[in-house]
């Protein structure tokens, strides 16, 4: 059976692993050409901070280095553990696709650009917003690499109270922008995750 500090590390070295690739996945993203903003709407940016914080709270209140965030039993700190990399492995998986559906209309805060196209294929056929989606499970993942249970719990309520904030500021001119073909598309898909909202 593999030892507590062995997992923690595998554990570990696949969310790092899957951080760079998710940063990376921003930062070296095929830039498409610039797009003119038609509106934006900066009441998104408290959202963007309350998410970051969430980010902030799981990495700086961490276990000590090598330890499991379950260590009452053996098979079920295995089970976390491949939890935490599955989430982190789906998440930039789904980022990935989510950065490509939107090329140039992809921003950190919310705005339409001229020439906007509702996207609704490949991840967005599953839920709105699965780059959120996808910072959820990076956070969730995380969280079980190197933090308690408690910081999780909390850094997962700030998030999505980030989330709820970048969601209404981004559907608000989605709305304004597509009227009826977004709402169809809202009825029809879940804003964050499949079959629960």
């Amino acid at each position: 059976m593999i030892s507590d500090p062995i997992l923690a590390t595998l554990v570990f070295v696949a969310v790092i692993v899957c951080w760079f690739v998710f940063f990376f996945t921003f930062v070296f993203r095929k830039k498409p050409p610039a797009a003119t903003d038609r509106k934006r709407d900066p009441g998104s940016i408290p959202g963007v901070l309350l998410q970051g914080l969430s980010y902030l709270v799981v990495w700086s209140i961490h276990r000590p280095l090598l330890t499991t965030f379950v260590s009452s039993n053996k098979t079920i700190s295995i089970v976390v553990g491949l939890i935490a990399v599955a989430s982190a492995i789906g998440s930039v998986v789904l980022v990935i696709a989510a950065v490509k559906t939107l090329g140039k209309e992809w921003s950190i805060t919310a705005r339409v650009v001229t020439g906007h196209k509702l996207a609704t294929a490949g991840p967005y056929n599953l839920v709105r917003h699965p780059i959120y989606t996808g910072m959820l499970g990076m956070l969730i993942a995380t969280g079980i690499a190197v933090s308690y249970w408690q910081a999780l719990a909390i850094a997962t309520l700030v998030f999505l109270a980030g989330t709820m904030i970048r969601i209404r500021s981004e559907e608000r001119l989605l709305r304004e922008t597509f009227g009826t073909e977004f709402e169809a598309y809202a009825q029809r898909v879940p804003a964050l995750l499949p079959g629960l909202f």
